[in-house]
């Protein structure tokens, strides 16, 4: 199977902020910026309203509009209501998109669409895309198209975004559908533990409690498959939305979670530290895999201060493989 690269618009280089929420102890190798949103419903606007879309659902949609279009506020139109259950806050979505520069009337980018994987964002305050991706998702229902006008401050705010000619004053168009909810845990079949890795209990929700064993941490990079799943295999380079949580071996303490945040974490395996990325790639979705990560592999001979990391901590992560793209 093929794994597209998300296009620019909703890459963490050019602040759409696929990025890891969290406090910085993450497995984030760099800190990034998180989009903070209302997640109240959207109501449509004049200029949202204005914004023509054809075509059937799971493909493109041909999208008119009279450029400029403008908004003091994010605008939301419902083009087709889906028939499934409404989206709220802490759901895992998948979408398909089509973008626009709603001044000049360019069509900036699309994907998601037929086979193609979608982009997977979850609904959560502290999101990991642009609010007003977020307040075009939050409150519809699985298999709606709706149409998305989004001033300046709801996407690229005063710096605009110059890799997409998008200026400080344009608005957006963001043509969305929901195409479907993605579990909050993984889901595979249960494997056999492997003898000197932490072990790991879970709560009727799926939230992990890490025990780390009485001996050495490992010298080298470690993994071990709880759950194994049967969905599309992560590539290297991919992005990836889980459910983690990573603890010190030393102390058994945990430095961050995506657990009781809000929902998932979506993020490219190219922008956390080295030994996340390695422990996921070849893994495939429905897992859950216990990573054991070395400090060279980690944060380094650095460590992270700020989450309580010494540059000699080996770390664990208990990662659910929720999607990959």
């Amino acid at each position: 199977m093929s794994v597209r690269k998300l296009p620019a618009l909703i890459t963490v280089a050019t602040v759409a902020v696929l990025a890891l929420t969290g406090c910085s102890g993450s497995p984030s190798s760099t800190p990034t910026a998180s989009a903070a949103a209302a997640l109240t419903c959207t109501d449509p606007g004049t200029s949202s309203n204005a914004v023509t879309v054809a075509g059937d659902a799971g493909v493109e949609p041909t999208v008119t509009f009279t450029a400029p279009l403008t908004a003091t506020a994010t605008e939301r139109t419902v083009i087709t209501k889906g028939d499934g259950d409404a989206v709220n806050t802490g759901d895992a979505v998948e979408i398909a998109y089509t973008a626009y520069n709603a001044t000049s009337g360019t069509k900036l980018n699309a994907g998601g669409y037929g086979a193609e994987a979608g982009l997977t964002v979850t609904v959560a305050e502290t999101g990991s895309v642009i609010p007003g991706i977020l307040k075009g998702i939050a409150c519809s229902t699985i298999g709606s198209r709706v149409a998305v006008v989004v001033p300046p401050v709801d996407a690229f705010g005063t710096t605009g975004n110059t890799d997409l000619n998008v200026s400080a004053t344009d608005n957006i168009i963001f043509v969305i559908d929901v195409k479907g909810k993605v579990p909050t845990r993984a889901s595979g079949a249960d494997q056999a533990p492997q003898d000197g890795f932490p072990t790991v209990a879970l709560a009727d929700d799926g939230a992990p409690t890490i025990t780390i064993p009485k001996a050495d941490a490992p010298t080298e990079l470690k993994t071990e498959v709880l759950k194994k799943g049967d969905g599309a295999t992560v590539a290297d380079g991919a992005t990836v939305t889980v459910q983690y949580a990573g603890v010190v071996w030393a102390t058994g303490k945990v430095f961050d979670q995506s657990w009781g945040k809000g929902g998932p974490a979506t993020f490219a395996t190219a922008n956390v530290v080295p030994g996340f990325a390695q422990g996921l790639i070849g893994q495939t979705v429905g897992s859950q895999v216990v990573i054991v990560i070395p400090p060279a592999l980690g944060y380094g001979s650095t460590g992270n201060e700020t989450a309580g990391i010494s540059g000699t901590d080996t770390l664990v992560f208990v990662v659910d493989i929720l999607a990959t793209a």
